[in-house]
């Protein structure tokens, strides 16, 4: 039997942005997404933590070392630059193999989205 569990979590991280205009996903520090490890096309699911959203999506690369969190089409209603978010993926593994698995969890600055 396979569970879904917590794959990546970026915790806390300030949106920098949102573009109404694109075509969807969400743009994340490449930097971010390596240490979470993320990939590009990965779905996920953003937290905003300021108005209790919930919504998912999936990543699109961003510019390595820019800080860079924007929110794109539709969902770019949902949030304002400044606000803060959490950023999560999942993975179905194997439910014996789950009991040991540790997920990749990351808390950059909120400040500047930068790791410490």
């Amino acid at each position: 039997m396979n569970i879904e569990i917590l794959k990546s979590k970026i915790h806390r991280v300030t949106v920098t942005e949102a573009n109404l205009n694109y075509v969807g996903s969400i743009t994340i520090d490449e930097d971010l997404m390596d240490a979470a490890n993320i990939i590009e096309f990965e779905k996920v699911q953003v937290v905003i933590i300021n108005n209790g959203e919930r919504l998912e999506t999936y990543v699109i690369k961003g510019e390595r070392g820019s800080g860079v969190i924007c929110l794109n089409g539709p969902a770019a209603r949902k949030v304002v630059a400044g606000d803060l978010a959490i950023i999560m993926s999942y993975a179905s593994i194997d439910f014996e193999e789950a009991k040991s698995f540790k997920p990749t969890v990351i808390f950059p600055d909120s400040g500047t989205n930068r790791l410490i």
